[in-house]
Formats: C-alpha cells, sequence, structure tokens
C-alpha cells in the first residue's frame, strides 16, 4: 500500500474527524472539504487512485491526503482513512461522501448523540421523516438493500445504505472492512454492529443527487447484493445454513409423510417420493450441523479475540 501525508495532524489531543473517501472527485471535494471543516477539527480525504486532480484540490481545500496509487476500491480507501484517523485518538469520526451528496452542516447533528454516549454509530437516514429528491428507482433499489441487510444482519435501521455516518471511538476501532468489499461496506457495518454489540442510532438527513449515477444501478445492487450473502455467510453461519437445512429437511419429512399415507391407502411403497425424501432429509440435516458447527467455531474464535484484546 502507497500512501502519501501531505498535511500534519492538529495538536488537538481529541480531535473531531472526518474520514472522505474520493475517486476522480474534483469537481466536489473541494466544496465538501471546506463544508466539512466548519464543523470538525481535521478532514482526512483518501485519494483512491484518482486520475484527475481530487488530490491536489483536497489538499488546497485544508484536507489531510493520504493517496493510493492505483484504485482499491471503497473499502480499502475507508480501513486506510479509519487506521489513520485512530492514530489521532480522536473523540469521533464522521464518514461522508466525496460527491456533495451529504450536507456536511448535519454533522453536528449525527455527532450528538455520540457526544452524549448514546450511540457508537449514528447513521444518516434518507427516510426518516424527511424528503429528498430521491429517483424513485434509488428508493426501490435502497429499500429492497436495506430489507436484505436487515434480516441477514440481524440489525435493523431504516436506510442500510446511507454512506453518511458518524462513529465513537469504540465503533471505529472495531470496524475493518474486508478489502473485497466493494460498496457492500454499509451493510458490512450493521454486521459488525452486531458482532461487536456496539449501540446504533439513526438521525433524519437530506441528500442532493447533482450527477447521474456513476454505475449501473443494477449492477451496483447486484454487487451489494452479492456483498451481503458473503457476510451472512462469514457472521451468521447458522442462520445461512440452518434456514435453508431447515427447510429441505422439513421438505423431506413432508415428502415422507405423502410416502406413509400413500403406502396406508394402496398398500405400496412410493419408491421415488421413499428416495426423495430420504435424500432430503439427510440434506437438510447435514446442513443444519454444518450451520452448528460452524457457529461454535466462529463463536469460539470471537470469544478468544475479545479475551485478547481486554
Amino acid at each position: 500500500m502507497s500512501e502519501t501525508l501531505t498535511q500534519t495532524a492538529p495538536s488537538d489531543q481529541h480531535p473531531t474527524v472526518a474520514v472522505i473517501a474520493a475517486y476522480n472527485e474534483d469537481r466536489f471535494v473541494g466544496s465538501v472539504v471546506l463544508k466539512t471543516r466548519e464543523h470538525v477539527d481535521q478532514v482526512i480525504v483518501v485519494d483512491d487512485g484518482s486520475t484527475d486532480h481530487t488530490a491536489w484540490v483536497a489538499e488546497q481545500a485544508g484536507a489531510v491526503v493520504l493517496r493510493h496509487e492505483r484504485n482499491r476500491g471503497k473499502a480499502q480507501a475507508l480501513n486506510t482513512g479509519l487506521a489513520h484517523a485512530r492514530s489521532l485518538n480522536p473523540c469521533a469520526v464522521v464518514l461522508l461522501d466525496a460527491d456533495g451528496q451529504h450536507d456536511p452542516a448535519a454533522i453536528p447533528t449525527l455527532l450528538a448523540p455520540i457526544a452524549e454516549g448514546a450511540a457508537d454509530m449514528v447513521v444518516g437516514s434518507r427516510f426518516l421523516g424527511v424528503r429528498s429528491q430521491i429517483p424513485r428507482w434509488r428508493i426501490f433499489g435502497q429499500r429492497a438493500l436495506t430489507i436484505a441487510t436487515n434480516v441477514a444482519s440481524g440489525t435493523a435501521l431504516s436506510d442500510s445504505q446511507s454512506g453518511f455516518r458518524a462513529l465513537s471511538p469504540r465503533a471505529a476501532k472495531h470496524l475493518y472492512f474486508r478489502p473485497e468489499g466493494g460498496f457492500s461496506i454499509e451493510s458490512e457495518m450493521q454486521f459488525l454492529v452486531n458482532q461487536h454489540k456496539l449501540k446504533v442510532q439513526e438521525v433524519p438527513v437530506v441528500v442532493t443527487y447533482q450527477e447521474p449515477a456513476k454505475r449501473n444501478p443494477f449492477g451496483h445492487g447486484m454487487q451489494v447484493l452479492n456483498g451481503i450473502i458473503a457476510l451472512v455467510s462469514q457472521h451468521r453461519p447458522l442462520f445461512f445454513f440452518g434456514v435453508p437445512g431447515m427447510i429441505v429437511l422439513f421438505a423431506g419429512l413432508v415428502m415422507g409423510a405423502i410416502v406413509v399415507d400413500r403406502y396406508n391407502t394402496y398398500m405400496q411403497l412410493a419408491v421415488g417420493y421413499a428416495l426423495i425424501s430420504v435424500l432430503l432429509c439427510l440434506i437438510g440435516i447435514q446442513t443444519v450441523f454444518t450451520g452448528i458447527i460452524l457457529h461454535t467455531i466462529r463463536a469460539f474464535l470471537t470469544d478468544h479475540h475479545v479475551a485478547q484484546e481486554e
């Protein structure tokens, strides 16, 4: 990993820090940095291999600029930014996008529950009683991904895909995203919140979509959904394997009941149905026990990791 630090940190002992991941955002990143600096002590911009003047504009606006020589994705950009933020021993960390979608004026609202000790993570929700000019296709996609994330992670939010968030020092310490996480990191945060027992709140925010979507919406949604599936298999193996296993086992038992009923009625064994019933029951039992074993291993490793941290 290649990073270039272009500004030194302030002398504040416990600063409020903002982290912005940026890729080819020289049109907007300057104004975002300037507006954000009004509400935090330091702004960190991670230039994720941009080919335009993103890094220069961010630096001129007063941000600390960390650079990746090549584009490594949002997950790695935030990992880099959060690692540097943690080194500053902050009292809070704010995450927001570089494209001007988020209004930095809402930062104090996000920080308030952190300052009060009421939350470890505060999510700026676009769907909590405020109206933004959001295209209908975006609303549909965001709602669908939120439902999928809530069910899979075990943590319920009204806007799982919002990138506008505030973190307590405890939350910032525990947030490390899979390098292959791509644009599913917002969903990944909900799994990490559940895993580390972090307190989460939501506050309403207004967003502005000034530009058309950079990525194909359907393809982007499929990437996030694929990430959610990978996350639930890693973080909640009992749910991932247990639910399908129980469904298959139930289908096998129903098929077995049909075999018994036909035998009692016609005094003939439905061999085909019987074989399918046995197969489904075996697959279901094996899948359920796979989930139990993986859940036990994960619980042991998690407890061991927590014990090491303490």
